[in-house]
């Protein structure tokens, strides 16, 4: 589009410096109210549709009724979407405080679920987030609204997995999300590190003074050990990744998808001087409904997961399971009887609490409920 269709402001107007906060006049707002206003454009745009928000002049006003017969026979009027009208595509969210339960966030719409369910499918990139947790939370917001949900995600902070062939790290545990709505069932939630173990599951280990199952981990020489320590405290060893080649594949995937392709950054650096994790995620988001599969995409998926089901569990297993159902079965457990902690861990917990002036006794009150 050249210049002279999109100028910096319309001809005849001045520049607006106003500042947020100052207050607006509203010299139509009567004839709007009374359904006698008009709206003009000083920029036309070539084959391009305008879109306007009309909102009431007053804060706090309740709109009774809209009546958009006259507006809709306008000419050039596409369209008019009242608030019910886009809330079928769009489902909000609100935040809520866990120590103050009456407070809350306005109604807000999660982006990426917004356009899925809009548009059939969105591809989200997000660089330089600070830690994103649990990458399933994310995947379990997109089914719930039946959405498929597909995740790469890089970590930019102490490199701690090493490359199939290699002996030291370079790379993080770089998670890989899945989620998939199952009809009338829990949902399938696949979420991985592409590491052969959690790298919080390894400090676990080291505070317990457990040992590590073999051929996860490598000493600072790059031997295999089954010693935690290496992974927790210098000199640091390297985790190795699932599935030798094939989750080394797919480490380096979230790598370049979520560090390269979202324009966050990859880890490529020796200098461990910096303190700090920051992610980097794309995901993609599809509905079922838009591509027109959703039927059949319903009963293919029940029965391919009860057919897998159905198989007679292996020596010292109950059932078959999918990606998903331990942790749920995990929560459900933990919900009941609470969450073990060791004894080193709740040290931690106490030491970072002192740090921020919170007292040992105040965690140990907080932690009974």
């Amino acid at each position: 589009m050249g210049k002279a269709e999109l100028p910096l402001h319309a001809p005849g107007t001045r520049l607006d410096r106003g500042y947020i906060g100052q207050s607006v006049p509203r010299p139509n707002a009567q004839r709007l109210l009374q359904g006698r206003g008009a709206y003009t454009d000083d920029l036309r745009f070539p084959r391009l549709a305008h879109a306007v928000f009309f909102r009431s002049p007053y804060a706090h006003a309740k709109i009774r009724k809209l009546d958009f017969s006259r507006a809709l026979k306008s000419q050039g009027v596409i369209g008019i979407f009242s608030g019910r009208d886009v809330a079928q595509f769009c489902t909000p969210w609100v935040a809520v405080l866990g120590h103050l339960k009456g407070i809350k966030s306005p109604p807000q719409h999660a982006i990426a679920i917004e356009r899925a369910k809009q548009h059939g499918v969105c591809v989200m990139a997000l660089a330089n987030a600070h830690h994103l947790c649990r990458i399933g939370q994310w995947a379990e917001q997109a089914v719930a609204e039946g959405l498929v949900s597909i995740s790469f995600v890089n970590v930019i902070s102490r490199s701690i997995v090493a490359p199939f062939g290699g002996s030291d790290a370079r790379f993080g545990t770089n998670p890989c999300t899945i989620g998939i709505p199952l009809e009338a069932q829990a949902p399938f939630i696949l979420d991985m590190a592409t590491s052969g173990v959690a790298q919080g599951k390894v400090r676990v280990a080291h505070n317990k003074g457990e040992k590590l199952p073999p051929g996860l981990l490598l000493d600072d020489r790059g031997n295999p050990t089954i010693d935690a320590r290496f992974g927790v405290v210098e000199p640091f060893g390297a985790l190795t990744t699932f599935g030798l080649h094939k989750g080394y594949g797919l480490a380096v995937v979230c790598e370049l998808l979520g560090g390269a392709l979202s324009g966050g950054g990859t880890w490529h650096t020796t200098d461990r001087s910096k303190k700090r994790v920051l992610n980097g995620m794309l995901s993609i988001l599809i509905d079922p409904r838009k591509l027109g599969t959703a039927d059949v995409f319903a009963r293919e998926a029940r029965a391919f997961i009860e057919w897998v089901k159905q198989s007679p569990p292996a020596p010292g297993a109950d059932r078959v399971r999918i990606a998903g159902d331990p942790e749920r079965e995990t929560r459900a457990r933990r919900s009941r009887e609470g969450i073990a902690v060791d004894a080193t861990t709740w040290e931690e917990i106490h030491a970072a609490a002192a740090k921020v002036g919170v007292a040992a006794q105040a965690v140990d009150r907080l932690a009974k409920g």
